[in-house]
């Protein structure tokens, strides 16, 4: 009889984002601690699309009442997805990065922590540093950053905002991580924007809470103080939206360790510095994530091959000789409009299915 951990394993790999092997076979160890054996065979006959709980239990044969209490247990320990709309709840089954291992926030301890340390390590972060289609990307507060208008407003973080009926704020999932394994880097946690059905089931959760969007302004505010670079869900209609440093998150984390990050990432921006204005302070040396920023000469010179255009040292340059500069239009990149859309592009990178087949 096959294991149905590698089952598991198998069936959350074939979604876009990935869940490789690894040679320690931690990523086998971390399915066996978040899922029971009845859990992870109910998973595998689940579809990403979302179904109410009667609709599976007659698909699947099974008892109605036992189908929904079992689907509400597995979204209230973060395995599955759900959307609820007045008294109605729908589910659905999702990926591990972004999905499963985000929704542990709130219940992660230092086992799994280490656990997922050495996954991202051994196998899980090059997998997702590979996908040609990111995941995050990097964007501006705001507008007035750069220096040549237009910029689009899902370019901008302050419009992201705007633009929100539903907004809550999360603590980072990888600061938790690395604070649980004493390799905090001191920046704030409660810093990670949930919008919409999103925002909803983290809530529901207990991972986050409702805020208004003057105060998630001030998150961002805050953010930006902190050194923390704004990375929405790659898509024009963001879901989520993170706050990340270059120690303890994932994606960026592993975007500083490629040779020249400004080809990885899916940034329309550039920065510049004046030497004419630069006092060579060294402000935006201590706040670049990619490490981009050297001192030459008495000034700051910036690596464009490491620049990801994010904005970091225009926001506290004391002389604004610092600025961000778009790339020139046959290098500007478009966002796909929809999270979906994104899974598809993925999917076709590596050639899967964007709805595994049940």
């Amino acid at each position: 009889m096959n294991d149905v951990y590698e089952d598991l394993r198998k069936r959350l790999d074939d979604f876009a984002s990935g869940y490789p092997t690894a040679d320690s076979g931690v990523e086998i160890r971390i399915l066996r601690e978040l899922f029971t054996e009845d859990e992870a065979e109910f998973f595998l006959k689940l579809s990403p699309l979302l179904e109410a709980p009667e609709d599976v239990a007659k698909r699947l044969d099974r008892d109605p009442g036992e189908t929904a209490e079992l689907m509400e247990s597995m979204a209230k320990k973060g395995l599955i997805f759900r959307l609820r709309k007045g008294d109605v709840a729908r589910y659905g089954v999702v990926p591990f990065v972004p999905g499963i291992y985000d929704f542990q926030l709130a219940t992660m301890g230092r086992g799994f922590a280490q656990d997922m340390q050495d996954y991202f390590e051994e196998s899980l972060g090059r997998t997702i540093q590979g996908h040609k289609t990111p995941i995050l990307r990097p964007i501006p507060i705001n507008r007035e950053l750069v220096v040549k208008w237009p910029i689009a407003p899902y370019e901008d973080v302050l419009k992201i905002i705007e633009e929100q009926v539903v907004i809550a704020l999360a603590p980072c999932v990888c600061r938790i991580k690395n604070g649980l394994l004493n390799q905090s880097c001191g920046k704030p946690l409660e810093t990670c924007f949930m919008f919409g059905s999103n925002a909803k089931y983290y809530v529901d959760n207990k991972m986050a809470r409702f805020i208004n969007k003057e105060e998630a302004k001030k998150i961002i505010k805050n953010n930006d103080e902190a050194g923390l670079v704004m990375q929405p869900f790659n898509a024009q209609k963001a879901g989520v939206m993170c706050s990340c440093c270059g120690d303890c998150c994932e994606m960026l984390a592993s975007l500083k360790k490629q040779p020249v990050p400004a080809a990885a990432v899916k940034s329309n921006y550039f920065a510049t510095v004046d030497a004419d204005e630069c006092t060579g302070c060294e402000t935006c040396l201590d706040r670049c994530q990619m490490e981009a920023i050297t001192r030459e000469d008495d000034t700051a010179a910036i690596d464009l091959d490491r620049c990801i255009g994010c904005g970091l040292c225009v926001t506290t340059c004391p002389t604004e000789a610092a600025q961000l500069m778009k790339k020139a239009a046959n290098e500007q990149y478009q966002p796909p409009e929809s999270k979906a859309e994104v899974f598809m592009q993925l999917a076709i990178e590596r050639k899967k299915e964007i709805f595994p087949k049940l």
